[in-house]
């Protein structure tokens, strides 16, 4: 749900700012791909290190669930 409200937001902002120049536009979806990139990347970088960590017993399958949701949770496509 606060995907979808800042989904939202995201889009009024951007139609309330749509007279802005080329190089303006340029800029946000340079820096909105390298941002969401960014959270893509750490989520599947702890993703993998908690299934390095299951894997190797440090961790029970309780935990290990309790994790996995938070890290969904933090990013879009895992």
């Amino acid at each position: 749900m606060k995907k979808i409200m800042l989904g939202i937001c995201g889009v009024a902002m951007i139609l309330s700012l749509s007279a802005c120049s080329g190089a303006f536009w340029g800029g946000l979806g340079g820096g909105t791909v390298a941002t969401g990139a960014g959270y893509e990347i750490n989520a599947a970088a702890k993703m993998a290190q908690l299934n390095k960590d299951f894997a190797a017993g440090k961790m029970n399958q309780t935990e290990y669930d309790i994790r996995k949701d938070q890290i969904k949770k933090m990013a879009v496509f895992q």
